[in-house]
């Protein structure tokens, strides 16, 4: 008797300023799928609609401004997973399991999270509430601290504050990282040297987010490292990663230098001491349980000249391009896409939707 394949849907794409960058995930995501074990269907977000579209199951799912696709409503609440049509009048598909493949606002901070929950529909990566506390830079850094982890110097600026006070400059120094709240990917962020430019800095954040935060600039390195929850509730770590800026005029990891330029290289593993490695990973492990995550995270952190950890973001949707880190590191752990894919698949069947 043939066994019945898992049904899978990657939603991908979405409304936010991350939107080519969820589309370069699905498209990586998409061929390394087991198709032994799973059917596929791929669902893409318009970005200026917000329309959900069946695609192809081919890399040309990405076109999803294609109006000749067929469009869905969404998941319905309550209905198993099903995806209604707006026309003609029948179901499209049921899935077992959703892989939402989205990246910032609309997706990653909670929002579809809560839609499969109310469709009781399983799904990858953390719950409402760690998916909206990792998108809120604010409440990361406040959850993390009162769980007793290392948290850099930071002031959050809300829609009616307009720069920062003199008391907080002074606290700060500078340079400082100008950001938007609830982003990734390093869109909308400025570095700021001088505090003649901190404006045009904060304007440029408002653009993608109202609130903006403003960080101490911390002398490290920049070292990464996945998290990873296996089926049968199993957290580890994955080795760290080191990512150095070696050309180009910038000497951060911007949006450019992570997806555009060829300026960064990487250390997979980092050449950290062992006792440091050994702890980083373990701190990555703390932070994914103080943010009440499941499934996967990154935990980016800086290490300083004294070999001190401070976490910089927790990131509960990494990228899957393949130049990510996320992948890049668990294949170096030993576990290769395809089968991390598949792990992360099966924990979310193993979970399940609701309280637990």
């Amino acid at each position: 008797m043939t066994r019945r394949k898992t049904k899978v849907a990657v939603v991908f794409g979405g409304r936010s300023s991350e939107h080519t960058v969820s589309c370069l995930s699905a498209g990586s995501i998409l061929p390394h799928l087991d198709r032994d074990r799973f059917e596929v269907v791929p669902v893409g977000i318009t970005h200026d609609e917000g329309r959900w579209v069946i695609g192809a199951d081919d890399t040309r799912a990405l076109e999803v401004r294609d109006r000749r696709l067929p469009t869905v409503n969404s998941l319905v609440p309550a209905s198993g997973g099903q995806l209604v049509p707006v026309a003609p009048d029948e179901v499209l598909g049921e899935v077992d399991v959703v892989f939402p493949v989205l990246h910032g606002a609309w997706g990653e901070d909670g929002t579809i999270q809560g839609l499969l929950e109310l469709g009781s529909v399983p799904y990858v990566g953390p719950g409402v509430l760690a998916s909206a506390v990792a998108m809120d830079k604010e409440f990361t850094k406040r959850l993390l601290h009162g769980a007793g982890l290392p948290v850099g110097e930071y002031v959050v600026l809300r829609r009616d504050q307009e720069t920062l006070s003199v008391d907080d400059r002074d606290r700060l120094g500078l340079p400082v990282f100008v950001k938007p709240a609830r982003a990734g990917s390093s869109v909308g962020i400025s570095k700021v040297a001088d505090w003649a430019h901190l404006d045009s800095a904060i304007a440029l954040a408002r653009k993608t987010d109202p609130k903006v935060i403003i960080e101490a600039a911390v002398a490290g390195r920049e070292v990464e490292c996945g998290v990873l929850e296996f089926p049968d509730g199993r957290v580890e770590a994955s080795v760290p990663a080191e990512l150095r800026i070696v050309g180009g005029e910038v000497d951060w990891y911007d949006f450019d230098a992570k997806y555009l330029d060829d300026v960064c290289e990487f250390d997979i593993p980092a050449a950290l001491e062992p006792r440091v490695a050994q702890e980083l990973r373990a701190t990555a492990v703390t932070a994914f349980r103080a943010l009440d995550c499941q499934g996967l995270a990154r935990v980016d952190f800086f290490v300083t000249d004294h070999d001190e950890l401070v976490i910089n973001e927790v990131n509960t949707m990494p990228g899957f391009t393949p130049i990510s880190m996320y992948p890049r590191m668990w294949a170096e752990t030993g576990i290769g896409y395809s089968a991390l894919l598949t792990t992360l698949i099966e924990t979310a069947l193993a979970r399940g939707t609701g309280l637990r």
